[in-house]
């Protein structure tokens, strides 16, 4: 007699029912509130379905060689059979390896009960019905074909005389799955009179054979499944006893193989592979940074199906020096991270952009400018390892044919982290440095875990290709600082159980995690100086340092970046600096102090030349208005033919105005020559420092975990408190069922109606002795809902109209209104 997988479950220490718990997390998702509403969850298709998915190919196969080998009267099998079966192919794995899988298999509850009368969870059958690639038995499909199959000798001799074409078809459907669909008209014969659609067969000589699906058909080697009419296709199936006759020679289960695929690469130096990913890592910060700086001088609008148009997305990889894919990674990335974000713009009234919003950097983007390279990229990678945002979409047509755009509602999708994952994870498992190709990471994935990885083939070329971009992987391999940040954020995810309310964080959150100091080990010390040639360039050996890059950024035209940057001091960078509130010897000193190499004259010469002649000219509203004490050049602007157009009037011998505004004139000025500054009202100097635009601050998807479809991972004190709470809840069903007759049916009794005084009397008195003696009562009850039940309870005081008393299973004081009580019994 088979036992219910409830009353199993009911049998096993607390210490095994939390094992469960732990290797099915979702199981406890809500916790449920017996051992009968575990069983059923755990039974249940979606919860097989999860369980099954996280299964390598070997533990499957073994599985299936338990499902082929059930009795048809019980419907169990046993360990031995399962070994029997797994060691019938040329190549048998070891019975130890077999061993461990049926016991991950049990440790699971895929299948359950003792090894002589193991029983397999209902469900698999329903999540995969063909076991091991094999079909139905011939008997639940065909009764001929049932009768073909019963004798042996018959079969084998039908199969040697199928064509070549249909031994094909056979043997591709003996590899699993066991159907196949067939095109219009394959399963009848053309009309009386009619050509045969297929008169000959190449690969039989040129002999007529006609259809080879039809040829198996009638032959009884094939079962059509549904058959249509002339314009519908059908399926067709292929019954397990000639499955099972096809592989006779790789063995029932098909060809077995207890560990992963070798990959055949061979390790590169690690150390060149640290090398590659860090210039990566370098060249991925700064270009994130200057595409930021380009929204922030030009935002993107928002379309208004959401995301930013294609024209912008090209602008702004063009401006980059970026291609489209690039570009939008990054954009992507930035965004995940916080450091990008959409600003309410109610001014903005165009036709395409119905949102009136736009994409600029967020106030995270100057903390994360302050911070080191290494921790910058750490927060891109982190991420881009957590957003649920396949980039790889971008470009492509929607199911409506429509683009997708970057930063849209249609590139999201939740299994995108798992997937990183999981591809990351095969890297981080293989010996360090090794770099396997594409497909060899593939060949890994389907063995790991066949069901997930099954036609996912170009998202997971993706996460290869967007890792490289990223630095995340160098010449192929996982870089070790990658392989840091991969483990850091993995056990995140499992300690998030046990710190739910972060209670045990680190509270020094700025100090760099060690897959950050790994890599600021790898990359050049930023530099806190700069090299002046004597063409005025200024060359910077290394990544600069914050306040020198703002310096930089402030003083100088970029020409080139890299590891070492180039700059180039021209008049409008020096002005552009004196504008922002730097004067004449403010640019003196930064370049005699970051400078290690002399300070050549032609750069003094004209630092001291634009400062001269910056502010000669001072521009003021009126429309705006135009002073010097140099009344020469006053009347030289005013004699200036280029500034016509301003139609400049002279107020004083050291005053001129202009009916047009502060901007046009000084863009005029400086056009024309001239290095006028602004001043406010008061006569003070307006500095030209641009204003800076963000956008409202957006938490990163950093605090996200790897895959946020997963069940959260609780620690083992909280999953025996689970434990706990479910046999608690098993013993108050139990009990509820073992209540007194009189109290299960009190209301049932009474058709529903008022309870009758001396009943209720009773029900008074013997609820005041229990308080007295502290004794157990049985109490029946009229719920909210108007049902009745029942509960085991010690009361603890009767007043005011209710009953207050303990439940001691579940250690809660209850509250009963006098007037619902039915009956009450004191427990034996």
């Amino acid at each position: 007699m088979t036992t219910s997988l409830a009353d199993h479950l009911r049998s096993l220490p607390d210490e095994s029912l939390a094992a469960l718990l732990q290797l099915r997390p979702d199981l406890v998702v809500p916790v449920p509130a017996d051992v009968s509403a575990l069983a059923i969850r755990a039974q249940s298709r979606v919860s097989v379905a999860r369980a099954l998915d996280g299964l390598d190919q070997f533990t499957l196969q073994i599985l299936d060689a338990a499902r082929l080998t059930r009795s048809p009267d019980d419907g169990t099998t046993a360990t031995d059979a399962v070994l029997a079966m797994a060691t019938a192919g040329p190549h048998p794995p070891a019975p130890t390896a077999i061993r461990a899988a049926v016991a991950r298999l049990r440790a699971l509850f895929l299948l359950y009960g003792p090894e002589h009368a193991l029983q397999v969870v209902p469900a698999v059958d329903e999540v995969a019905p063909y076991p091991a690639g094999l079909g139905r038995p011939a008997a639940e499909l065909d009764p001929r074909t049932a009768a073909l199959c019963a004798d042996p000798a018959k079969l084998r001799r039908t199969l040697l005389a199928a064509p070549p074409s249909a031994r094909a078809i056979l043997d591709r459907l003996a590899a699993g799955p066991p159907v196949g669909s067939v095109p219009p008209g394959a399963l009848q014969a053309p009309p009386l009179g009619a050509e045969d659609p297929v008169l000959s067969d190449p690969t039989n000589g040129g002999a007529p054979t006609g259809s080879p699906v039809r040829w198996l058909v009638d032959n009884r080697l094939l079962v059509p499944v549904t058959t249509g009419s002339s314009t519908t296709s059908g399926t067709v199936e292929l019954p397990r006893e000639v499955g099972l006759l096809l592989r006779r020679d790789s063995g029932p289960l098909g060809p077995l193989r207890t560990s992963p695929p070798p990959v055949a690469a061979a390790p590169r130096e690690p150390k060149a592979v640290d090398s590659a990913g860090a210039g990566q890592t370098m060249e991925v910060v700064r270009h994130t940074e200057g595409l930021l700086e380009q929204l922030a001088d030009e935002p993107a609008p928002v379309l208004r199906s959401g995301g930013i148009g294609v024209r912008d997305l090209r602008r702004l990889a063009r401006t980059g020096g970026l291609d489209e894919p690039t570009t939008a990674l990054l954009l992507e990335v930035a965004y995940a991270a916080g450091l990008a974000g959409e600003l309410e713009m109610p001014g903005a009234t165009t036709s395409r952009y119905g949102a009136d919003q736009q994409v600029l950097p967020t106030g995270g983007y100057e903390v994360w400018r302050a911070a080191s390279l290494a921790q910058r990229w750490e927060q891109l990678a982190q991420a881009w390892l957590t957003m649920t945002r396949q980039v790889g979409l971008v470009g492509r047509r929607d199911d409506r044919d429509r683009p997708i755009t970057a930063l849209s509602a249609e590139a999201e999708r939740a299994s995108v982290p798992a997937t990183r994952r999981a591809v990351l994870s095969v890297l981080a498992d293989l010996e360090p440095a090794t770099a396997p190709t594409p497909e060899e990471v593939q060949d890994l994935l389907d063995w790991r875990a066949p069901r997930r990885s099954r036609g996912r083939d170009a998202a997971h070329r993706e996460v290869l290709a967007e890792a490289a971009q990223l630095g995340v992987t160098g010449l192929g391999a996982l870089t070790s600082y990658g392989r840091l940040l991969l483990g850091e954020l993995t056990s995140t995810d499992e300690r998030g159980g046990d710190d739910p309310l972060g209670v045990h964080a680190d509270v020094e959150s700025g100090d760099p995690s060690s897959a950050a100091r790994a890599l600021d080990a790898l990359l050049p010390a930023p530099v806190d100086h700069f090299l002046v040639q004597a063409d005025l360039t200024v060359v910077v050996p290394g990544p600069p340092e914050p306040a020198l890059a703002a310096e930089l950024e402030a003083m100088t035209e970029l020409e080139s970046a890299g590891g070492a940057s180039v700059h180039r001091v021209t008049t409008a960078s020096v002005r552009r600096a004196l504008d922002s509130g730097y004067t004449a010897d403010d640019l003196h000193d930064v370049f005699r102090r970051r400078s290690r190499t002399p300070v050549p004259q032609g750069l003094t010469y004209l630092v001291d030349d634009v400062a001269r002649k910056h502010g000669g000219l001072r521009v003021g509203l009126a429309g705006a208005y135009l002073r010097s004490d140099d009344e020469a050049l006053l009347s030289e602007v005013l004699a200036d033919r280029r500034l016509e157009s301003l139609a400049l009037r002279r107020l004083a011998p050291t005053v001129l105005c202009t009916q047009y505004q502060v901007g046009r004139l000084l863009g005029a000025l400086r056009d024309a020559g001239f290095a006028p500054v602004q001043e406010d009202g008061t006569g003070s100097t307006v500095l030209a420092r641009p204003r800076i635009r963000r956008a409202p601050a957006r938490v990163s998807v950093t605090t996200r975990t790897l895959d946020p479809l997963a069940a959260p991972k609780l620690p083992m004190p909280r999953l025996l408190g689970v434990v706990e709470h479910i046999r608690r809840g098993d013993a108050a069903a139990r009990a509820a069922r073992r209540a007194p007759a009189v109290v299960r049916g009190g209301a049932a009794g009474l058709g529903g109606g008022p309870v009758p005084a001396h009943t209720h009397s009773e029900a008074l008195a013997v609820l005041q002795q229990a308080v007295r003696d502290k004794a157990l009562v049985w109490v029946g009850y009229v719920d909210a809902h108007g049902a009745t039940a029942s509960r085991l309870v010690k009361p603890v005081s009767i007043g005011a109209g209710y009953l207050r008393a303990e439940d001691e299973r579940t250690e809660m004081l209850h509250t009963f209104a006098l007037h619902r009580i039915t009956a009450a019994v004191l427990a034996d």
